[in-house]
């Protein structure tokens, strides 16, 4: 079984993920497809820069800091909204697991758990820059 650390890590960075893929799409859509008109006259093909993937300098510190913020986030949570988020994110608990592991009903875990989320992603904007994903 993997930590929940590890597990957690993950969860953000699928987030991550899908917001920079989300990004990406709406700025492919954006770019010109026509060649573009050199001063000549000649039809020039448009130039697309290359995406340098490789990693940031300060990647393995910037994770250490957002794991170290995410800790401190759900510590903060009132444990009514950290629980669902503990079982159902870090630990990997289907929603009708976690339910009957706390004791309640499906649906009302998905309320805690969706309003635990919020709080959390409040508690971890200043990683996104603010960004909103819905």
């Amino acid at each position: 079984m993997r930590s929940a650390a590890t597990l957690l890590s993950s969860w953000i960075y699928r987030i991550t993920f899908n917001a920079a893929m989300s990004r990406l799409r709406e700025f492919k859509q954006n770019l010109p497809v026509a060649p573009e008109k050199a001063s000549d006259g000649d039809m020039q093909p448009v130039r697309r820069e290359i995406v340098d993937w490789s990693p940031l300098a300060d990647e393995e510190l910037l994770r250490a800091e957002m794991r170290k913020s995410l800790v401190r986030a759900l510590q903060q949570l009132p444990l009514l909204y950290r629980a669902p988020v503990i079982l159902c994110d870090v630990q990997g608990l289907s929603t009708e697991e976690a339910s009957a592991v706390l004791q309640v009903k499906e649906q009302t875990l998905k309320s805690r758990l969706h309003r635990g989320r919020l709080m959390l992603r409040e508690h971890l904007a200043h990683f996104a820059g603010g960004l909103q994903l819905h």
